[in-house]
Order: C-alpha cells, then sequence, then structure tokens
C-alpha cells in the first residue's frame, strides 16, 4: 500500500502538479495584467481597512484573510524551509520566492471565485470553495464531492494530526506527556471548533498577527545581529539558484535542478496558492466586491512565503548553522536561532510551533467543515466530524506519522489538480471579475459588484448572495439611503 501511495506522489508531485501549479502562475499573471504587482499597494490598504463589518454576524474581510493565513502558516514555515535549504541548497529559497510571486496570481483567481459561487448559510455567514464553483460554474457535482472527500481527508484529519504531533514533538525537552499535549489540544480546540466560523475567524483574527509579526520581528534581530553578512547572503541565494558557485559540469545541472525542485516543492506546499484549501476561508467574508478578496489571497501568499518562509532562511543562513551539518528540519531551525541568542531560542522555536500548529488546527478543521456541509449538510453529521477530527488531533501527538505524511500528500495532490483544471477552465469569468473591479478603481469609485452586470452568471450563482448592490448604482448611495442589506455582498 505504501508503494502505491508513494507512486502517486511521485507521479503527481514529481511531474504534473509542479508543471501545471507553475503555468496556472504564469497564465494568471500574464491574463491579470501582472496585478500582484500593479494591485499590491492596493491589497495591502484593503487588508488594513477590512476589519469593520456592517454586521456583527458577518465574518469580515480581514478576518477570512487571517484565517487562510492561519491554515498556510505552519510549522512548514519553519521545518519546510529548513529541509528546501538542506536539500537544495540556499538557492531553493530564490525558487521559494518565484513560485510565491507567480502564485499570488493563482490565489487571487481561486479566490474570486470562492466569493463569486459562495452559499448564504443564512445566518449573516456563507461559506463556499472549490467543491462549491465546480458544481456551480462547471456542474459538475460529482467532481466537487471527489474534491471534498480530498480535502477532508488532507486537512480535516490528516494534517491536523501532524500539526499535533509537531507541537508534541517540540515540548518534549519540558517534561509534557504527548498524551497530555494531545488531550489539551483538543480540549482547547473544542472551545473553537464547536463555536462555528466565527468564533474560528475571531481566533485567527487575534493570533496571526501576534505570531507572524513576532516570528518576524525574532528573525529581524537575527538579520541586525549579522547585518554585515547581509549581501553576502543573498549573494549566496543567488548564486546557488543558478549554480554559479558550483563547479562547471554535470554538478551544475544537478544543483540547480535540486534547487528548483525543493525550492517550489516546499514553497507550494507552504503557500497553498492553488490547491483550493485558501478559498474555503476567502468564501466566508462579507465583502463589496469578489476581487477585494481576491487581493486578500494574494497577500496571503506573500505573507506566507516572502515573509514568514523568508524569516525562517534568514535565521538559518546569517547563523551559519547549515555548514558543516547534519540536522534538518525543525532541529536545524532550532539549532541555527539558539547558536544567534542563546537558550532562549529553543524556547521561543517550541513557542512559534505552538502557536502555528495550533491555528492551523482551527483553520483545517473549518475547510473540512465547509466541504462536509457540501456533500451532506446535516447538523450531527458535522458533529460526528468534529469528534473525529479532535480524536485524531490527540492520536497524533502520540504517534509516528510518515505514513499519514504520505496519504495526505496525495488526498492533496488530488484536491490541487482538479482545483487547477477547475480554475483553468474558469479564468475567462476571473479576468471579467477583475476587469469589472479595475474599471471602477480607475473611475474613482469605491468597486462594488451588481450581479446584474454579469447575466451569464446570474444562472450559475445562488439568487441570495451578492443582491446588496445589484439594484443600486454605488455603495456609497446605498449606506446614505440607509438601505438594509439584503443577502451579503
Amino acid at each position: 500500500m505504501n508503494a502505491i501511495i508513494d507512486s502517486i506522489n511521485g507521479l503527481l508531485w514529481g511531474s504534473i502538479l509542479m508543471y501545471l501549479l507553475l503555468g496556472a502562475g504564469l497564465l494568471f499573471t500574464v491574463k491579470t495584467r501582472f496585478v500582484q504587482f500593479r494591485r499590491f499597494s492596493l491589497a495591502m490598504k484593503a487588508m488594513l481597512g477590512s476589519r469593520a463589518t456592517e454586521c456583527s454576524t458577518h465574518v469580515s474581510p480581514f478576518q477570512a484573510f487571517c484565517t487562510s493565513l492561519a491554515a498556510r502558516i505552519g510549522t512548514g514555515n519553519m521545518a519546510g524551509v529548513a529541509v528546501a535549504i538542506t536539500m537544495g541548497g540556499p538557492g531553493a529559497v530564490f525558487w521559494m520566492w518565484v513560485i510565491a510571486l507567480l502564485g499570488m496570481s493563482t490565489s487571487l483567481a481561486e479566490n474570486i471565485l470562492a466569493q463569486l459561487y459562495k452559499t448564504n448559510n443564512g445566518d449573516g455567514t456563507y461559506r463556499g470553495g472549490p467543491a462549491y464553483y465546480i458544481e456551480k460554474a462547471l456542474g459538475q457535482r460529482w467532481l466537487g464531492i471527489i474534491f471534498s472527500i480530498s480535502l477532508i481527508i488532507a486537512f480535516g484529519f490528516a494534517f491536523n494530526s501532524v500539526q499535533s504531533n509537531s507541537i508534541a514533538a517540540a515540548f518534549t525537552g519540558y517534561g509534557i506527556p504527548a498524551e497530555a499535549i494531545g488531550i489539551g489540544l483538543a480540549m482547547l480546540s473544542a472551545l473553537i471548533i464547536f463555536g462555528g466560523i466565527r468564533s474560528i475567524a475571531k481566533v485567527a483574527e487575534m493570533i496571526v498577527p501576534i505570531m507572524a509579526f513576532g516570528y518576524l520581528g525574532v528573525a529581524l534581530v537575527v538579520v541586525f545581529m549579522n547585518i554585515s553578512e547581509l549581501p553576502a547572503v543573498f549573494t549566496l541565494i543567488f548564486k546557488s539558484a543558478f549554480g554559479l558557485e558550483t563547479a562547471a559540469g554535470g554538478g551544475v545541472g544537478y544543483m540547480v535542478s535540486q534547487a528548483m525542485q525543493q525550492g517550489i516543492k516546499r514553497g507550494l506546499f507552504s503557500n497553498e496558492a492553488g490547491m483550493g484549501s485558501a478559498p474555503n476561508a476567502a468564501a466566508t467574508a462579507h465583502s463589496n466586491h469578489p476581487a477585494n478578496q481576491g487581493l486578500m489571497g494574494m497577500l496571503g501568499v506573500f505573507m506566507d512565503t516572502m515573509i514568514v518562509c523568508t524569516a525562517t532562511a534568514s535565521i538559518i543562513l546569517m547563523s551559519g548553522a547549515l555548514d558543516g551539518s547534519t540536522v534538518t528540519g525543525i532541529e536545524l531551525t532550532q539549532m541555527a536561532l539558539v547558536s544567534q541568542i542563546g537558550p532562549i531560542g529553543k524556547h521561543l522555536v517550541a513557542m512559534a510551533i505552538l502557536l502555528f500548529a495550533f491555528s492551523s488546527i482551527i483553520a483545517n478543521y473549518y475547510y473540512g467543515e465547509s466541504n462536509l456541509r457540501f456533500i451532506f449538510d446535516n447538523r450531527w453529521l458535522v458533529h460526528a466530524y468534529r469528534v473525529g477530527v479532535l480524536a485524531m488531533v490527540i492520536w497524533g501527538a502520540t504517534s509516528n506519522l510518515p505514513a499519514v505524511w504520505a496519504f495526505a500528500d496525495a488526498s492533496m495532490g488530488v484536491m490541487a489538480l482538479i482545483n487547477l483544471v477547475a480554475i483553468l477552465v474558469l479564468s475567462g469569468i476571473v479576468s471579467q471579475i477583475l476587469k469589472d473591479f479595475d474599471e471602477q478603481i480607475e473611475a474613482g469609485v469605491t468597486p462594488v459588484f451588481n450581479r446584474r452586470k454579469f447575466p451569464f452568471l446570474d444562472k450559475t450563482m445562488d439568487v441570495d448572495v451578492w443582491t446588496e448592490h445589484s439594484s443600486g448604482p454605488s455603495s456609497v448611495a446605498d449606506s446614505s439611503e440607509g438601505k438594509k442589506p439584503v443577502a451579503g455582498a
């Protein structure tokens, strides 16, 4: 069985997905006219001004953004980067940057579609994601079900057991039994996930900024301690990416291929652009235009790779811990930080793992719930799923998980393949929605989505979403007349 799963992973991740993800990133970068660069400052402004909502029951765009970041930023940002550098050399960092910059446009596309085809829960909240736009826009519910099952296996169960395992491993030196850690994590997770998406979004809104900027602050301390070496580190990254520091011959090609493969693979695992996971969070936001949350998706990829992963890479490369070292993964990151700031570095890494992994658990749980409700929206089934997730958190803290990792990789590969095909088929819709957004920006008005401008979409979208601005000329006019939102924009 393990051999079969390994073969599937080798085919998906070694051949098909790597090129498909790169191709999708290039295509959407061109079709959106390099939106990740020309609208980056606007995306930052939108993110910083998106915390408020018109109603307390709504999930704000910022909360949805933090929920997606909670799932994105996990132990892979520390352990995965270390593995990439160990196996692919410092040049792997460069290729992580490349795939992130391309992936920003892919993330924009899938988040736009998630917002466009979201479902109204009837209580002021929404749900959606690839399964929903596969069914509504493509008319292929069976394919949406396969996607949902793959996501539930990967994110709902497997990855959550891996996250709890990482937390337990990080605290083994503190004399805390793994069983106690697992039970404690399950109890804390239960307090949040039984509160639904509002509870998850509120917790993510609190945790994510603290953990991201806290970790960045630690990395900046290391950078400033070694500021004179900064030019040399960047030179090393670029030279290693193209084999310029390697002796000529076959060794150059091998090192470059390893740097590319490890950087792209670990970058994709980390930022999840095109995977179809983050759109499940994006769909929950109450926004004025689908492209608004698309811009947030771009920023999520940027924050994950260009900031958090780069922070880890800086700690490792500037510390010199890579030289002559045989350790990899989280041990390498931990050793690098300890060498720079002393024994406290070990405690900081443990705390970072706790925050990174725990936030991923609650966000991953919600991704699974949304897709379970797509297959069969039953309250008791959702409760059973919650119990199953908590059981996996406890089990994961005390178990050895290489087989689980392999199975999760295969499941995520299947969902990524389905999602990428879907968004490529629907790329024309993405272009039209973004064009509508751009035209309003260039006209100097706040972009709002009027579904009546897109009659061909009106046939595939739910009738009770995006109705607020469908009869009014602008958001300003709507708010000045005191109109009550119907079903959310």
